[in-house]
């Protein structure tokens, strides 16, 4: 959506389901020149496990060492287990006897205390070793995440630089910062959260799934039977869960670039009364926002409580039927408990799997956000062997130049004109006409749909347009300051000037007058919205950085608009010294500013319908001669 639709809160088309899977491809691509790291990672994460693991098989033992000295302490000494099944089961104790024959104890002998310190100590060593290795794990795993997500900030940032105008004039401000910002911040924060868990849990669930079937291939059975309802839950949630986590992600976004909007305009708003308007669009937006975003956190979070209840269905099966394994002497309790632990810790994966899975897929959600952006199309690349001219003049030659924004709509057909080196083209005509356009095209911010530009005789399509655009200048009417001091804004434009050079161009654009008045005078710090400066002073800095650059061929698109009537015929005086043997485009509404232009240009629906100097445009009595008198007679009306 733009301008109107967004501030009224105009609703977009349905957005299509993200695709997940091809996503998620494309972010382990990104993560592959990361693979030494994250091997390490998996290396460790394997010994971490393994550890883990073992640890609920030696507190089973544990378990029977202290079980086998309770029951060794009730037989009599003397005897051997042996004698004692047997007394026991021709007493009719089967059960017992078979409990009693499953333990290793010697009849009388009661704790064995120091073997039970040693399986002890032995799990704390395990344990701690296990702990060094998980953070290690998690600590490679996070950076090389960090290291992807740093890159991937990169790519943005050189992708933004290679996108052509046209993108940036089709999208919201706010869209776009969002993507850089909140989308890579939101992926980067999903994998660091997720990454190393899910590499710890699939790990867990080999390892103990390793482990139960080496206590016990029937009650390992029984636990995977939970396993396909785990897996058909998580899927079928996912599904439903990953819309919404998308819609989220693009309200997101809308919210943002309506916020950024209505901020760098919010003196406007308030001058027209818009508050309320403005607030209502907000609250729509933040309500879409709020339902998305409640609806994916809500279906999300069904999965987590649905795999604890699997999980303790699981718990349930293997407590039952172990007991029973435990009465028949197949197993002992040690192992029973060692493969409950094994239980819990297999399906507890499964658990943190699921409670990721709304982090990964908000994730890859903004990851498919991102690689939008980055699939978008560019800007025609550079020639490989880009020409240039033998000899610099400032000679620029339009021929038969056409060009449409929309390829429906022309709006310029067939335009031809040259600026002699040294010359002044003015450019007038009504709101539309196609005045800015020409500035465009000239500075290849658009390129020509037929005809060509060429800058002395060499087509600058032919041209990189960094080596273009260093030989204009351009100032705006729309100014725009940057956060430093005004010695750095004044400077931006080139590289290495020394603080004499911006006195100079400062005295000459008639900055300085003002500066010398601010306390940190050129050390004054604005920012980005020249905060502490009028608007008219915020015009003449960006006047006197072209004045630093020295150009070839001059731009000045509307530049005096916002400077008092001295301070213009001031700054006019200065732009005619500044103009000497170069090349300049001015585009004026008042043409009181434009009379000593060599060449005045008016434009009328994309074509010059008029040119000539200016008493020779009033003699001729023209469209000019009516613009002339129409902005006279309007100044009339006025007084």
């Amino acid at each position: 959506m733009a301008g109107p639709a967004r501030f009224l809160g105009g609703q977009g088309a349905a957005e299509k389901s993200a695709d997940f899977a091809g996503s998620s491809r494309r972010l382990l691509r990104l993560l592959r020149p990361q693979r030494l790291l994250l091997t390490a990672a998996v290396g460790l994460g394997a010994v971490s496990v393994g550890l883990t693991v073992t640890g609920p098989r030696l507190l089973g033992h544990a378990t029977d060492l202290v079980f086998a000295g309770i029951f060794s302490r009730r037989l009599p000494a003397g005897t051997t287990k042996e004698q004692d099944v047997a007394a026991l089961r021709a007493a009719g104790h089967g059960t017992q006897a078979d409990l009693l024959a499953s333990l290793h104890l010697t009849p009388g002998r009661g704790m064995d205390f120091g073997a039970i310190g040693t399986v002890l100590l032995w799990v704390a060593v395990i344990y701690a070793l296990a702990g060094i290795c998980g953070v290690l794990q998690a600590r490679l795993t996070n950076l090389a995440i960090q290291r992807v997500i740093g890159e991937l900030r990169g790519d943005v940032q050189r992708k933004i630089s290679r996108l052509p105008t046209r993108y940036f004039d089709g999208q919201p401000r706010g869209e776009v910062l969002s993507r850089v910002t909140n989308d890579i911040d939101n992926l980067g924060q999903s994998l660091q959260q997720s990454a190393s868990q899910i590499v710890a849990s699939g790990l867990t669930i080999l390892g103990v799934l390793a482990m139960m079937f080496w206590i016990s291939w029937l009650l390992a059975l029984i636990a995977l039977v939970t396993v396909p309802l785990s897996v058909v839950v998580a899927t079928r949630v996912g599904r439903l869960a990953q819309p919404q986590f998308v819609a989220q992600w693009k309200v997101t976004g809308r919210l943002n670039a309506h916020v950024e909007e209505m901020y760098t305009g919010h003196t406007l708003v308030r001058a027209f009364g818009r508050q309320e308007e403005s607030a209502q669009a907000f609250r729509e937006y933040n309500e879409q926002l709020y339902a998305a975003s409640w609806r994916a956190q809500s279906i999300s979070g069904f999965m987590q409580p649905a795999m604890m209840f699997i999980g303790n269905l699981n718990y349930v099966l293997v407590a039952v039927i172990g007991g029973l394994r435990v009465a028949s002497g197949a197993l002992t309790i040690g192992d029973v408990q060692a493969f409950i632990q094994y239980s819990r810790q297999f399906s507890q994966p499964l658990s943190q799997a699921a409670s990721m899975a709304n982090l990964l897929q908000s994730g890859v959600a903004s990851a498919e956000r991102v690689f939008d952006l980055l699939d978008t199309a560019e800007q025609e690349p550079d020639p490989p062997a880009p020409a240039r001219p033998e000899r610099l003049r400032g000679r620029v030659a339009f021929e038969h130049v056409a060009f449409r924004y929309k390829p429906d709509k022309p709006l310029i057909e067939d335009l031809s004109l040259v600026a002699e080196p040294g010359h002044t083209i003015a450019i007038v005509g009504p709101t539309g006409a196609g005045k800015t356009t020409l500035i465009n095209l000239l500075l290849r911010f658009y390129d020509v749909t037929s005809g060509r530009i060429t800058l002395d005789g060499v087509d600058i399509a032919a041209m990189t347009r960094d080596g273009l655009r260093a030989q204009i200048g351009m100032v705006l009417q729309d100014t725009w300051l940057f956060g430093g001091t005004i010695a750095e804004n004044i400077a931006y434009g080139a590289e290495g000037a020394t603080r004499e050079q911006v006195v100079a161009a400062a005295r000459a654009a008639h900055v300085d007058r003002f500066v010398r008045t601010l306390p940190a005078g050129y050390d004054t710090v604005l920012d980005d919205e020249g905060t502490g400066v009028s608007g008219g002073e915020k015009q003449l800095i960006t006047i006197a950085r072209a004045f630093l650059v020295e150009p070839l061929i001059l731009v000045l698109d509307e530049a005096t608009s916002s400077v008092d009537t001295r301070t213009e015929v001031l700054i006019q005086q200065a732009m005619s010294t500044l103009r000497a043997g170069r090349t300049a485009f001015v585009i004026a509404h008042r043409l009181s500013t434009i009379r000593d232009a060599d060449t005045i240009l008016v434009m009328e629906h994309g074509a010059i319908v008029e040119q000539g100097d200016h008493a020779g445009l009033l003699a001729a009595d023209g469209p000019y001669a009516r613009l002339y008198r129409s902005q006279f007679a309007e100044a009339a009306v006025e007084i």
